[in-house]
């Protein structure tokens, strides 16, 4: 499993580097950065860095093309579901998402639970300070748009839930 920290500095070795593709397995997980284009990438704001990350072990394409075709089928968003009668429940700051209090512990909430506007649904920590953050609408979860562990941005939507 790679840390979130580690595959950063990985991107920034490869775009400070000629390397142009750069492809690690580590405990069951593949990490692959590749640079766009043939050219060496000199300003990464002029041309960011590409990479995909996956937990299960996929094995390797054979050739260049399916290489590149992989990499654009692991990049392409889901298809969510509308959600223009759904609440979004966002992130009031940068942090980690946690599911659960405790690695061991069960999850606050999972789809299909019913929450009030009270109901902790995730913790999410910010230079090592824990908080909580609390629904503020009641309804059902219809998804969980996080995962456990996963760094999150301001205003990034973590939950969806159908109000009542």
């Amino acid at each position: 499993m790679f840390k979130l920290s580690e595959i950063k500095e990985l991107i920034k070795l490869v775009d400070q580097t000629s390397v142009h593709e750069l492809e690690i397995e580590n405990e069951g997980a593949r990490l692959f950065i590749r640079k766009p284009g043939k050219t060496e990438v000199v300003n990464v704001q002029a041309a960011p860095i590409t990479h995909t990350y996956t937990q299960a072990p996929v094995p390797a394409p054979q050739t260049a093309a399916e290489a590149s075709v992989a990499a654009v089928q692991a990049s392409a968003p889901a298809e969510r579901p509308n959600t223009d009668n759904l609440h979004q429940i966002v992130s009031p700051m940068v942090g980690t998402f946690y599911s659960s209090p405790s690695p061991d512990a069960a999850a606050f909430v999972k789809e299909g639970d019913r929450v009030n506007e009270k109901s902790v649904v995730c913790i999410l920590e910010a230079m090592k300070l824990m908080n909580e953050l609390e629904a503020e609408v009641r309804g059902e979860i219809v998804e969980i748009l996080a995962t456990n562990g996963q760094l999150v941005e301001y205003g990034q939507p973590l939950f969806l839930v159908k109000p009542e």
